[in-house]
C-alpha cells in the first residue's frame, strides 16, 4: 500500500471512528440517569455481576422511564404508581431479574418464583441477557400488573390492576 493510500484509509477510519463515538455519546446522553443508590449497589458487585446489573438497570430505565427506582429490601426495584414491577438481586449463583407480575406474562424465558405472581430469569454473564426478550418483558411489566402495593391491606390477596 502506498503512503498516500494508507493516509487516506487511516484518515477515513478516523472519521468513521469519530462519527461512531459521537453517535454513542448522543445515545448515552439520551438515556435516563441511573438512580445513584442503584449505581452504588452495582458497584459493590463482582465485575461479571456488575456488568449484568449495569445492563439490567440501564435497560429498565430506558424501557420504563416513568418508573420510580430505589433500593427496596436491599435490592434495586422499579415502581409504577407505587407498585413494584421489576427489579434484580445478586444471588449466590448470579443475578436474578424479577418481575412481580411475571407469571401472567406467558413467557417461557421466565420461571415462576414464590406463591404470588412473580417470575424470574437468572444470569451468570451479560451475554446471557437476550435484549429482545428483556425489552418484551419490560413492556409487559408496564401493561400487566397485579396490585402488590395494597397486598397487606387486602390480607395477602392480589387483584389485577392491568
Amino acid at each position: 500500500m502506498k503512503t498516500k493510500d494508507f493516509d487516506a484509509a487511516f484518515d477515513s477510519g478516523l472519521a468513521i471512528t469519530a462519527h461512531l463515538d459521537i453517535s454513542k455519546a448522543k445515545r448515552v446522553a439520551q438515556q435516563p440517569p441511573m438512580n445513584p443508590d442503584i449505581a452504588a449497589y452495582n458497584t459493590y458487585q463482582a465485575p461479571a455481576d456488575k456488568a449484568i446489573c449495569d445492563l439490567l438497570a440501564q435497560e429498565i430505565c430506558n424501557h420504563l422511564p416513568e418508573a420510580e427506582s430505589k433500593i427496596w429490601h436491599a435490592h434495586p426495584v422499579w415502581f409504577l404508581d407505587g407498585n413494584p414491577v421489576a427489579g434484580y438481586s445478586k444471588l449466590k449463583g448470579g443475578v436474578r431479574l424479577l418481575f412481580w407480575s411475571g407469571q401472567t406474562f406467558d413467557e417461557t424465558g421466565l420461571k415462576n418464583e414464590g406463591s404470588f405472581k412473580a417470575a424470574e430469569a437468572r444470569f451468570t454473564s451479560v451475554e446471557q441477557v437476550n435484549m429482545q426478550d428483556l425489552a418484551r418483558w419490560l413492556g409487559k411489566a408496564r401493561d400487566i400488573q397485579w396490585d402488590y402495593k395494597n397486598i397487606v391491606k387486602r390480607k395477602g390477596k392480589l387483584e389485577r390492576l392491568k
